[in-house]
């Protein structure tokens, strides 16, 4: 790769990870072109031959947040061959914890999952949740009872993280959607 093109990747990356920081840090709504070419000290012209603006940015952090949360999800299972369905789980809710601002960012899209058009990290999670319970589908299309499972998942997050569900009971409900999916 020759120098600019180096330096034209390098800058990309600054800006991704620079978006990532700051709304992990203070949520999405900091993140504005204006910031972050103050930020990573280069001006907004400078950031916009790179990202049509702060959409496109955001894109790609959900984008690489599915990467990750799909390499989760499979180290999980990896690790817990015995019971996938509460390793995936479990390493779901972890991952949407520990990142809240890039899990936030990963559903603000209107991508469809199991779609087959879906971008291919969307798509590489949802095998993920799949692999998972097809063991436990029965009768049951395993897509249907993964996109159950990742909604089940999804509510449990959102809900646990906008104070809407009794408190000190995260464990149980946790417990209860595996119970579920493994029935």
């Amino acid at each position: 790769m020759r120098r600019r093109e180096r330096e034209r990747a390098e800058r990309h990356e600054l800006i991704v990870q620079t978006a990532r920081d700051l709304a992990e840090a203070e949520g999405w709504a900091a993140v504005t072109t204006r910031r972050l070419a103050e930020l990573i000290e280069f001006s907004q012209p400078v950031l916009y031959t790179h990202f049509a603006g702060k959409d496109a940015i955001i894109a790609v952090v959900a984008e690489r947040g599915f990467v990750q949360l799909a390499e989760e999800l499979a180290r999980a299972r990896a690790e817990w061959p015995d019971d996938q369905v509460r390793a995936a789980a479990s390493a779901y809710i972890g991952f949407a914890d520990a990142n809240p601002a890039v899990y936030d960012g990963m559903f603000s899209r209107s991508a469809r999952f199991a779609a087959p058009d879906a971008p291919v990290p969307l798509q590489e999670a949802f095998a993920e949740l799949r692999a998972a319970v097809a063991p436990h589908a029965g009768d049951t299309d395993p897509d249907i009872l993964a996109e159950v499972m990742w909604c089940a998942l999804h509510g449990l997050v959102t809900l646990t993280r906008d104070g809407r569900l009794s408190e000190g009971n995260h464990k149980r409900r946790l417990a209860a959607i595996v119970a579920l999916i493994r029935s």
